[in-house]
């Protein structure tokens, strides 16, 4: 009887390594694939995760947290993203615009308080829309984190923040237009903008983040690196993780939003990411929760501009990304972090891919995805993807 229990034991196992060995070899290959990446790209450490078929299959985290100390990255690490965040602020004002709040025609003028027009086209309305898909004549000139720019109440030169064409007929990518964005969420909510997000988006996808520093455990960020072309060497960057807690206790509501940085300032793991990006692969819908209805969703989607690969609210299209994919999402970078969240909503695959500092080569006459971000989706596509369809 012992015997045969044996033998059923040990049959057991060698069913189950035959079943799963094919996943074992995609790791396997993928993880060899990355390490030479990572290598030749010189990249401090890299957390990605793999979604095919509506499930996350594989995560993995490679390299330092933390070189200083030889930390090891992990998938519980959280990084601050980037423009990712970006699309966090606009599913936000999605769901204000279903229940009736806003519209994306709204002058954006009337939302902020204060005056905003192009003085070029003093009669052409700035509207939500337009800001949401960087269409609405706004540059970054003045600075970006605060509304003092942007406001000829408090700058003369406030001028300066506009292009020469008319709102709504050019395209100019503007870290400033998503933390005005985020603004109209407080002001129109009267929630703390970190607070709506959290209670909004992550809460009822059950995601670990925030915009909030000091509401964060901090032995969870990974280091952020700089990195220096001419010594290949990696430096550390302090701001990117900057708490700005004097700041926040003269907060003022409805102005100082800025401070939490809308356009970039979510931190979160690449796990928790994936899943996030599954609401949006699947129209408004992840775990059985409902963010927004399909149409919101299908919108955000949906390219308002031919840029950057046909660029909607806070997300965009990448068609060169993986040869016969048109893919879907947004990428990051800032304090030395490259990041990307790119999905195909029709076949239902996905990834994320961040990493916490590398060498930031391009593709010559490529877009704006890095080499980093490019060959690491790739090498998962490869692995995990397309050897299986």
């Amino acid at each position: 009887m012992t015997k045969l229990f044996g033998y059923r034991s040990l049959l057991a196992v060698f069913l189950v390594f035959i079943i799963t060995s094919p996943a074992i070899g995609q790791a396997q290959k993928a993880e060899a694939g990355m390490a030479q990446i990572m290598k030749e790209l010189d990249a401090a450490g890299v957390s990605v995760a793999v979604v095919k078929d509506n499930q996350i299959v594989y995560t993995h985290s490679f390299g330092y947290a933390d070189i200083e100390s030889n930390k090891p990255l992990t998938d519980n690490h959280i990084f601050r993203i980037a423009s990712i965040s970006k699309s966090f602020s606009a599913t936000c004002i999605m769901q204000l615009v279903e229940a009736g709040k806003l519209s994306l025609d709204d002058d954006i003028g009337k939302l902020i308080g204060f005056k905003v027009r192009n003085p070029k086209y003093p009669n052409t309305v700035i509207t939500l829309k337009m800001l949401m898909s960087h269409t609405s004549s706004l540059n970054d000139s003045q600075g970006y984190f605060s509304l003092d720019g942007v406001n000829p109440d408090k700058n003369p030169n406030a001028a300066k923040c506009y292009n020469s064409y008319e709102p709504g007929k050019g395209f100019l990518y503007c870290n400033l237009n998503y933390n005005m964005v985020g603004t109209v969420i407080e002001r129109t909510t009267g929630v703390r903008f970190d607070q709506y997000v959290k209670q909004h988006v992550l809460e009822p996808l059950g995601l670990y983040g925030g915009y909030c520093v000091d509401s964060l455990d901090k032995s969870r960020f990974a280091t952020l690196y700089e990195y220096d072309d001419k010594t290949h060497k990696l430096t550390p960057d302090p701001g990117a993780y900057n708490p700005r807690t004097e700041e926040i206790k003269n907060y003022v509501m409805g102005y100082s939003t800025p401070i939490f940085s809308p356009t970039g300032g979510m931190k979160i793991s690449a796990t928790d990411l994936a899943r996030y990006m599954m609401m949006h692969m699947n129209y408004g819908k992840a775990n059985g929760v409902r963010l927004m209805k399909r149409k919101h969703s299908k919108l955000m989607q949906t390219k308002v501009s031919d840029n950057e690969g046909g660029y909607g609210l806070a997300l965009r299209g990448a068609p060169d990304l993986i040869a016969g994919e048109h893919m879907m999402g947004h990428t990051g970078s800032a304090y030395g972090l490259y990041s990307a969240m790119f999905f195909e909503p029709k076949k239902k695959f996905g990834f994320v891919v961040i990493t916490n500092g590398c060498n930031p080569a391009f593709m010559p006459g490529s877009d704006d995805i890095c080499l980093m971000l490019r060959r690491s989706i790739n090498c998962l596509y490869d692995n995990f993807i397309k050897q299986v369809n």
